[in-house]
């Protein structure tokens, strides 16, 4: 993080980082088990057979419930669309709800979805107690309630109720919306633009906001708008029952957004993260990010892709098991790495909503690692003397190993193959390696032979340019040879490439000088790029 700080530094404005998006699920602790059902109606209400109408009519309580109190409060309350996203179907009464500073439940929606339930049949053989009956788990389509609430302490905030025992609620925050309410409160100057800052006049204060969010914070309010809008209960079903609920983390994002002053080195800068990291980024490399290691037991993915989302923004993201870290540019104003994970128990985390302070320090941790990599992979120059070092022949006790040429055709080949090195986390075996390059570069065996490629490993091999896995032989990239194959591949696509095209379509003509400082700039770079071809090909 440091050094991504130091060679950014003149182009950021600012960084931070928080939680942007947290899904929490809210369990109703003494009523999730079946039994538990059982024991409420029967003892507690007196209630001799638990039956489907007895639950159903707890649905249609609460369900009626809604109704009246979207009527009692003016509050729109309509079904679901199919293919209309809901936060946009709302943003309307949530700009009415901001604009007049008013806090409560501006925007009801239902919607048929499956959710947890319980079956109840009758036991195959009799039993002593005739009113006995099996409640069993399982889940089924039925109505859910979308409260769209905006909440003084943690913003606009969505709730989502079960009608169905046993009454289950998820909740959607989003840290920002938490953030803007601290910095009105203490009265900050900033700019936002949906889920990001893009300016602010303190940037500790912004930071300190984003800290402050905590299990305490959260809790109080859930548990407020739980009894405001939850399925209710009397006070001696209260009094028998702890019917406290137990909050626990489903789905959660931490992000570290780097703001810049400029526009114009934001794109750049992502695309040239995107080709390195899906150079770079191999399996091992991955799981040192993630602050784990690589066993033969792993489960879930372990990749890297470029995804284009809906609204035609590109997305890298890298994948380890349940979890993914992805990077994007937004607003051409800030880039920002983010890390989502649908499960927190492939970092070793638990659940429950108290554990949030340790999810925050993991995640950051993570990030800072990603960000670090980053770095360490954009501080890639052309070193000239290390390209005369490795043109030069080696002795090496009494075995002496021929030198490596930047316009060496088969080396460039090799080096590309073996950058994309993360499906083969042991190495690359001499076969596996041919078969490799033959196929990515429609080559025959002999156009290029297996002894050939045998070549070309004993002379990276004894510029320490790649290493065997153990006492196998199974090659793979150093360090060194991870930055001198990026290093000959930039050089090749990024200066060669553009310079051939350029020679066999416009050549500057000598004789012929347009008075014009583009024409003269041209000149004075082509004969720039002469001279250092002059030099390599001396070398």
């Amino acid at each position: 993080m440091e050094l991504f700080n130091k060679l950014f530094g003149n182009l950021l404005a600012f960084v931070y980082h928080c939680f942007d998006r947290i899904v929490i699920h809210g369990y109703l602790s003494a009523l999730s088990r079946p039994e538990q059902v059982v024991y409420f109606f029967r003892q507690v209400l007196g209630v001799p057979v638990v039956s489907k109408e007895i639950l159903s009519q707890r649905t249609a309580d609460y369900q009626g419930w809604v109704e009246a109190f979207a009527r009692n409060h003016h509050t729109p309350i309509a079904w679901a669309e199919k293919g209309v996203r809901k936060e946009d179907h709302v943003l309307a009464w949530q700009r009415r709800m901001a604009k007049n500073n008013a806090y409560g439940v501006y925007f009801i929606f239902k919607s048929m979805e499956q959710g947890p339930t319980f079956r109840i049949s009758m036991p195959k053989y009799p039993t002593k107690d005739p009113h006995y009956r099996i409640l069993a788990h399982q889940r089924s389509r039925f109505t859910h309630f979308y409260f769209y609430i905006r909440d003084e302490v943690l913003g606009p905030m969505v709730m989502r109720v079960a009608s169905f025992f046993p009454f289950q609620t998820t909740y959607y925050l989003n840290g920002h919306s938490f953030i803007e309410q601290e910095l009105n409160r203490a009265q900050i100057g900033f700019r936002k633009n949906d889920n990001a800052f893009l300016a602010v006049d303190d940037v500790a204060a912004l930071q300190a906001a984003a800290d402050r969010l905590s299990p305490e914070i959260i809790r109080k309010r859930l548990d407020y708008w739980t009894l405001i809008l939850g399925p209710k209960f009397s006070a001696k079903e209260r009094k028998q029952l702890n019917l406290s609920r137990f909050y626990a983390i489903s789905q959660i994002e931490y992000c570290r957004n780097f703001i810049f002053k400029r526009n114009f080195p934001i794109h750049k800068l992502f695309e040239r993260s995107c080709e390195l990291g899906l150079w770079r980024l191999t399996a091992n490399k991955i799981a040192e990010i993630f602050g784990t290691r690589l066993h033969r037991r792993h489960r879930g993915k372990l990749a890297t892709v470029i995804d284009q989302i809906e609204h035609g923004h590109h997305v890298f993201r890298a994948y380890f098991k349940s979890a993914f870290l992805k990077q994007y540019e937004k607003f051409s104003t800030f880039l920002r790495n983010e890390l989502c994970s649908n499960n927190l128990t492939d970092f070793g985390l638990k659940k429950g909503l108290d554990h949030l302070d340790a999810v925050r320090q993991t995640f950051q941790a993570i990030t800072d690692r990603f960000a670090g990599f980053q770095a360490q992979w954009l501080n890639v120059h052309v070193d000239f003397p290390l390209l005369q070092r490795i043109a030069l022949p080696i002795t090496i006790g009494s075995v002496r190993y021929p030198g490596i040429k930047i316009h060496d055709t088969r080396v460039i080949r090799l080096c590309e193959v073996l950058l994309h090195g993360g499906t083969h986390v042991g190495g690359w075996t001499a076969n596996q390696i041919h078969q490799a390059v033959l196929t990515t570069f429609h080559l025959s065996d002999k156009g290029y032979g297996l002894n050939q490629l045998r070549y070309d490993l004993r002379k990276l091999r004894g510029h320490g340019l790649i290493e065997r896995d153990g006492s196998r032989y199974a090659y793979r990239l150093t360090l060194k040879g991870v930055q001198v194959a990026l290093l000959f591949l930039f050089f090749h696509k990024r200066l060669c490439g553009p310079l051939a095209n350029s020679r066999f379509h416009h050549q500057p003509d000598a004789k012929h000088r347009p008075h014009s400082q583009l024409e003269a700039a041209y000149h004075r770079a082509d004969k720039a790029i002469n001279q250092i071809v002059g030099l390599l090909a001396a070398a």
